[in-house]
Parts: structure tokens; sequence; C-alpha cells
């Protein structure tokens, strides 16, 4: 949009589930909305505009062509209710104003779902800013009913009020001639402010989480909310569905709609190219299951699941098995294939590689990077500063009084971060407690903790002595300054917000230059550089990284000097397998002498800005276009992820799947894996790769957490100590502390630092000039 557009946030009164997925801007008075999906600015027309705009509903607006196909289908669903309601309040407002059927009295307005903005008086009024209730709770039959009661009652004389109850024929008779239930549970009815937090509500759905012994962070799931406004929009008395529905109908239809989903990705991988990614899953001691999942630009999903307990073991079946699936998706359409970092899957993928000259094997670097924070925990030092932070946490997290003083202390803060892996886990939770270090020391030197109970205790003592200890800060923040860089580029090749290929070269290189400077003596930074080479020894010369690191224009362009030359070869490399046409490989050739030198449209000041805004694919699509065939090539290497999904696959029948005798319930069975491994991936490209539950003490999150959190035989020495009712909860808003700066944003800058690359400035060969020169 134009820089004369002032963006406006979106207030939180505003309850309509659409404006979720449209940002609003200011120009002059006016107010405009634009659909985050498509980009399309509505200038008037009002919320209920954007949601038929977002169902694809023709009519009164555009239909959008990018909008994902849950939020669609929720906004349909949200429209649906609306007529629905309108019907409902409809007939209570002509059983209260009958008149209102032959004309001579007007009705009050059933509907306002429109929320007029511009001249209408919408958002650009002062009052909308300020609260905008549910367009389905505005004024209508049952409120005018309510407000004419009330007005009644207080017209009444006040000894009547005094005696505590209406009398029969007051409010209540009236409520009961329509609804057949006293009106003051009108208030349980009708919503407040558009949301309603029901505790026999809450209590009936945890009683049925309790009963099927259900896993309690199921509430995280972004499809929960969308249930309760489903059922709520029918009302009381509505019949759940039946065990057949479920294995019928309803799977069929869920089936269908991930299919769909499904066929709009792949519809794009002949554009852009995809990955196959090879995922290892033990539900067993003797079971292997091997998961396919096929990643694009668009999206991921999963394609099936495969009992490989009788093959991970033997090379040639292993490549017979993925061999079987690259011809299913398309050679032609893979670039690569993503497997776990085990010598059978990469003696698998290598032969993969020869068989097909287009398409790339690749090592999972997250994996990788898990195995670089295992070796550096094992450093004697670094193992004893993670010993004395488990020291602390142990103490406080299993006594309630001193967890909820933590808490306090900490504004709601954790100090044990979760993660999938107990290595990541570790060190997250060590830079925790570098940030919250005077908070912590804040605490022990309160009179609240002196004048505690738990202060006078053993481990308390030694707690106070960690805290108030300089020399164990220096510790904790020297491990921080370590392990920081391999955190940030396990996050990075790990989003879900942005293809890891463009950006994965040089977290690298960032890794390894801030070890350099925070260990200045070339003997320590060499150290711990050894135990990053060692595990990235398979990466190292992937033509792949080097490709998207040599296309991203946010760091192709801060090159000091010449391109070091396992760059260029790593580019050449992927032209020549990547395109088969000898012809093409030369137009690419010449085309990359312009991006070289920033000519054309790669020149624009608009383009110089967007290296820094937009996504390295999008850079390429915007402003390619005098480079058709680089352009081309650029989009599907920078569309590619790095890594295997961190989806959770618990609750998913894979092994029942696989233990199945009938052939008619193991095609139902397989329907109901694919369906729901498939949600799982939306949901998790949707909420960001971080967990749901964030809970160090939540039983889901055991085994990443458990040297933090173990109990000892001492811990428990006071009864009242371990009552978990009486924990404080975390604090919702503040369950991790956010970086002000991005991780991305912080890989940029110079690339000047030969050592680094592996060579010496003065050695560099000539390969970079012959980009010139062809």
């Amino acid at each position: 949009m134009s820089s004369g557009f002032e963006p406006v946030p979106v207030t939180s009164q505003k309850h309509d589930p659409a404006w979720k997925h449209v940002h609003m801007y200011k120009d002059g008075d006016r107010t405009q909305l634009k659909c985050i999906y498509c980009a399309k600015i509505f200038r008037g027309g009002g919320i209920h505009r954007i949601k038929e705009h977002l169902a694809c509903q023709k009519g009164n607006a555009a239909t959008c062509h990018h909008v994902p196909l849950d939020v669609r289908q929720a906004m349909q669903q949200s429209l649906d209710c609306v007529v629905v309601k309108k019907g409902k309040k409809q007939k209570i407002g002509n059983e209260i104003f009958p008149s209102a059927k032959k004309g001579t009295i007007k009705s009050p307005r059933l509907n306002d779902d429109m929320d007029r903005f511009g001249r209408e008086g919408g958002v650009n009024s002062e009052m909308q800013f300020i609260a905008n209730p549910d367009p389905l709770d505005r004024v209508d039959p049952i409120s005018t009913l309510m407000t004419t009661a009330r007005v009644s009652l207080s017209t009444k004389s006040k000894e009547k009020r005094k005696r505590g109850r209406p009398s029969k024929n007051s409010l209540a008779s009236v409520s009961a001639n329509t609804h057949g239930f006293p009106v003051s549970d009108l208030a349980h009815i009708v919503p407040v402010n558009g949301t309603k937090a029901n505790p026999e509500v809450h209590l009936a759905i945890g009683r049925f989480l309790y009963d099927i012994g259900a896993p309690l962070d199921v509430v995280n799931s972004v499809y929960f909310q969308p249930m309760l406004d489903a059922i709520a929009c029918e009302g009381t008395g509505i019949v759940g569905p039946s065990h057949q529905d479920l294995r019928g109908w309803i799977l069929k239809s869920a089936v269908d709609e991930v299919k769909s989903d499904m066929d709009y990705c792949s519809r794009a991988w002949a554009r852009s190219g995809c990955s196959i990614l090879v995922e290892e899953f033990s539900p067993g001691k003797e079971t292997t299951l091997l998961n396919f999942v096929i990643y694009c630009s668009e999206g991921s999903m999963f394609l099936k699941s495969v009992n490989a307990t009788n093959l991970i073991d033997d090379t040639d079946l292993l490549f017979d098995l993925i061999k079987e699936v690259v011809e299913e998706v398309g050679d032609k359409n893979v670039l690569q294939v993503i497997t776990p970092n085990e010598d059978c899957f990469s003696a698998a993928g290598k032969r993969l590689s020869d068989t097909y000259p287009t398409v790339y094997w690749t090592p999972c670097a997250a994996s990788s990077i898990v195995l670089m924070l295992e070796d550096l925990g094992k450093i004697e030092w670094i193992n004893a500063v993670l010993e004395q932070c488990k020291s602390i946490t142990r103490f406080i997290y299993n006594h309630s009084v001193v967890l909820n003083m933590m808490r306090r202390y900490t504004f709601g803060m954790d100090l044990v971060v979760p993660d999938v892996s107990p290595h990541v886990t570790n060190f997250k939770s060590v830079k925790r407690m570098v940030e919250l270090k005077h908070n912590l020391q804040a605490l022990v030197t309160s009179q609240e903790w002196v004048d505690s109970y738990y202060s006078k205790k053993e481990g308390a003592l030694a707690i106070l002595d960690l805290i108030s200890d300089h020399s164990f800060w220096l510790s904790c923040n020297q491990v921080v300054q370590l392990i920081y860089p391999l955190l940030r580029l396990l996050s990075i090749v790990t989003s879900e917000k942005k293809p890891a290929m463009g950006y994965i070269y040089a977290g690298v290189y960032r890794a390894k230059e801030s070890i350099k400077r925070d260990f200045r003596k070339r003997e320590e930074y060499l150290t711990y550089w050894k135990i990053i080479d060692d595990r990235w020894e398979q990466h190292q010369q992937l033509p792949l990284y080097a490709a998207g690191f040599y296309l991203n224009p946010k760091f192709f362009y801060s090159l000091d000097g010449d391109i070091p030359s396992t760059v260029v070869s790593g580019m050449f490399d992927c032209i020549e397998r990547l395109v088969s046409d000898t012809n093409l490989q030369d137009k690419i050739i010449k085309e990359l002498n312009s991006y070289k030198v920033a000519a054309g449209d790669f020149g624009r000041k608009m383009a110089i800005r967007a290296r820094e805004s937009l996504l390295p694919s999008e850079w390429w699509s915007t402003y390619g276009g005098g480079c058709p065939n680089l352009s081309r090539l650029a989009v599907r290497i920078l569309g590619q992820s790095c890594s295997l999904t961190r989806c959770k696959r618990d609750l998913i029948p894979l092994e029942q799947l696989e233990n199945t005798i009938n052939s008619l319930e193991h095609q139902r069975l397989s329907d109901q894996v694919f369906t729901q491994f498939n949600l799982r991936l939306r949901q998790t490209s949707q909420k960001g790769k971080e967990l749901d539950n964030m809970d160090p003490l939540s039983v889901t999150n055991q085994s990443s957490v458990a040297s933090w959190i173990a109990k000892k035989e001492s811990c428990l020495e006071d009864p009242g100590s371990s009552d978990w009712a009486a924990i404080e909860s975390p604090s919702l808003n503040q369950t991790r502390l956010k970086s002000s700066i991005d991780e991305f944003e912080e890989l940029g800058g110079e690339f000047d630092d030969y050592e680094i690359f592996g060579a010496v400035k003065g050695e560099e060969d000539t390969l970079a000039d012959n980009v010139e020169s062809q």
C-alpha cells in the first residue's frame, strides 16, 4: 500500500472472527480493510462483506483465491450461524411483536452484521474504536424485551423491589411464555461482549476429557474453539454424532477436505518444486514406521506411512521404498529427499541421487544441530553449569509455595523452557535463567523469601549461594554466548514462517563468526568449531545450501570481495543438475551476470529495499521478470525446507494401523491417519513451531524436562509443599520471553571472514569470474 496509508490496530473489542484475517488502514478520514491473503482492499461494505469474500461466497464481494480451506469453511460457518440466529430472533420477535407481521409496528432490527465503516460510521467513528460489540449480539427482540421489563420494574414502587423477588406476573412470567426459563438466566444465553466463560460448560468439557483419557493440551487445537462455536450456533438440545457417524460420513468428508488441500498443494509442485521428508518413527520398541511428508512453499502434506521394521537396515529395500515415493510424486517435481542422518539413510539417499540426476539427498539439518548441542553439553565446564542450574529449578519446581513465589517475581514466566529435545531444553533454560537473573536475585533477597519456611531448608541455602554468586552468572553468560547462535540457527531451520534454504548457509557462518568473536583465542574457538564441523560434515558441501545463499539477495549483495568458490561451485552444480536442457543452462549463466551487477529491475530502488523485507522467493517472483529462466530456478531452490517436521504424532493411530488384520478396517484407519496427520501439519503451520503447552510441569513435556524438575527424597518433607491445587498458573501472555530481533534479521551484515568459508582470501580461484565470461 502507498505510504499515505496509516495502519490501525484491530482492537480486542472486535469479536467477529473475520477481523483476524484483515488489516485495517486509515487514508485520511477514510478507513479501509485489506485481506491478508490476497491483499484486496475494501473501501466499504463492512466486515460482513469481508466474511463473504473469505468464504468465497459470490454476490456482494469478489472471492478470495488464496484463503486457506479451514479459514474459508470457518467464515462460511459464521455466515450460516448469522442466518440461523437471524431466523431464531425473527421468530422470537414475531412472538413478542405479533403486529409486526401485519406491518403495523416496525420490528427492531434483527441483524446488523455489516459493521459499516467509512462514511456510514464504522471504524472511522471514535465510538467504534472504543467498543465494537459482536454483530450477532446487537439490539434484538430479546434485549428489547429485557430492557422493557427492567424499565417496567423500575417504575414500580420501592417497596416491591425491596421484597427481593418480582411477582409472578412480572419479568419471569413474561420470559416463561417465550422461552420456558426465567429471564434471569438470559444473561447466560445472550453473550456479553461476544464472549462467555460458563463454569458448568467448562466442567462438562473437563469431565468428558477425563473420561476418555485425552491429553489435556487437546484444548490448544486450533479446531477446539470452532467446534464450540458450531455447537453454540445450534443452541441447546443438539445431538452429537454417533460412533458410526464418526467412522462413516464425517470421516469421508474430512478425507475429501484434506485431499482438496493436497490437490491445491500438488498443483504447485511443478512450479515451485517440492521436498520429500522421510521421517522415522518408533511407536513401540519392536516397530519402526516411515512417514512420508511432501513439503512445498504452499504447505506440508502427509502422503503415507509404511511399516519399515524389516527393511530399515537393508539399503536396497530402503532405496526401493523411497524410489517408489519419488516416482509417485514425480521425479521432475522433487528437488531433494530429506532423511534422518543415520548411515542406512545416507547410503540409500546417495544411491537415489545417482538414479535421479535432478534429485538431491539431504540429511536433516535440525538433527545435526541438536547433536552439536548434545556434544557441547558433554564438555566438563558446560555440564557443570547445567547441573548447577538444574539444582535451582529442581528445588523450586517441587515446592508449590516456592514455585508461586518465583512466578510472582518473574511475572509469570517459567525458568524451564520445554522443547522436543532435552538437549535443546537444557540450553534454552540456561538462557531463560540468564534473562531472569535480576528477578531471581530479587526473589532470594526479598523479605518474603527470608521469612519463608522453605528458605531455611538445605536446598534453599544452596540456591541462595548460587544465585548470589557472581562467578556462577559469568559461567552462565559464557554458555549462552556459545550456544545462542546455534539455538538461533535451529530456530531458522525449523521455522514455519520462512523456508530455510535461503538462510541456512548464512546461519552457519554467523554461528561460527559469533563463537570466534566471543572466544578470541584461536585454540578456544577452534575447539568449538570442530564440534560444529564434525556434525556438519554431511552438510558442508551440499550445493543446495550454497545456491540458496547465492540466490538470496539479502546476503549476495552483502559479500565483501570475491564470492567464495564453494558458493559459486554449489550454484553451478544446481544449474547443471536441476536444468537438463543445455540451452537453458547457458541462458541462466548469462542471466546470472545481470543478477551479479544488479542490472535492470534488480537495481531499482524498490528492489534494493525489498532485499531486506521480502522472502527471497517473493523477491525473485517480483523483480526477476528480466531473467525468467534464472528466476524460475531461484524460486524452486529458495522455496525448500532443510529439516524434517516437528509435528506431534501422539494419538495418531499409526501402530494400530499396522496391526489391523481386516482389509476394510485397514483402509478406514488409513484414511483416519491420513486425515489426522494432515490436520496436525496444517495446525503446526498455522500456530508455528512453538510447543502448544509450555508448562514444564505438564506430563506431556516430561521427557524433555525430567532432569530439570525431577523430585528428590529431601524435596517433599512438608506434605503441604506438594499441593498441586495451590500452584498459580504461569502467565498466559508471558509464557516465554520474546526477542525484539527476528532470528532472520540477525543474519544480516558482511561476509568477509575467509577462515569461516574454509579458504584464504588470496587463494580464491577464478570460478567467480567465470560467471562474467560465459
